[in-house]
């Protein structure tokens, strides 16, 4: 059974965490503009621990009141939105520094901001660790119902690392700046759709 649950809480957290999103964007764009994968720490470690966190409270059943809570709800959704077009800005201008001696990596203290805001702050991630990792960890008790939520987490700090190593690599092709240049901007203009999408469901809730 434990072994069932490992599979099974992989392959699930694998299938939530592979749709771009602002959180998949940020960590991207954070090594794309390193210097050296170490300066990414923080907002990998910190993205991670967010997704481990939620998917702990998740598997113990506690954020199940986000879901009764409208207010909360609500909070999060206004919340998150308001990160996301300052991080959204901040992507934006880093474009026109691209291939500069500069590099436009955000101070270690607002990217942990930056990275806990785009994790714990986005509804549609707290909806699926809450609705669908919650839920299907009720299939397990004990140990694999653990087992089940470490495989879940440990799929987060496996794609987080793989994702700033990624876009290292990238950050490295001289002759791709002027790509670089483009996938600041299109990154931007999503995270600015993400937040507005955010806001039109709180108008709608608020209906």
């Amino acid at each position: 059974m434990v072994l069932v649950a490992i599979v099974h809480g992989f392959l699930l957290a694998l299938s939530l965490i592979l749709p771009l999103g602002a959180q998949n964007i940020f960590i991207f764009i954070q090594g794309v503009h390193s210097r050296t994968l170490i300066s990414t720490l923080p907002a990998i470690v910190t993205a991670a621990l967010s997704d481990t966190f939620l998917i702990v409270i998740a598997v113990e059943g506690v954020s199940l009141v986000i879901l009764h809570a409208p207010f909360l709800k609500n909070v999060f959704l206004l919340a998150g939105s308001a990160f996301l077009v300052v991080i959204g800005s901040r992507i934006w201008m880093s474009a026109s520094r691209i291939g500069n001696d500069h590099v436009p990596l955000l101070p270690a203290g607002k990217r942990i901001l930056y990275a806990a805001s785009v994790s714990l702050l986005n509804p549609h991630a707290i909806l699926d660790t809450v609705g669908v990792i919650g839920t299907n960890a009720l299939n397990y008790t004990g140990w694999a119902k653990w087992a089940f939520a470490l495989a879940c987490a440990l799929v987060s700090w496996i794609w987080f690392f793989s994702l700033a190593f990624a876009g290292k690599l990238l950050g490295q092709m001289p002759f791709l700046n002027k790509s670089l240049f483009v996938v600041n901007k299109l990154s931007a203009i999503m995270i600015w759709l993400i937040a507005g999408y955010l806001i039109a469901t709180l108008i709608f809730s608020l209906m």
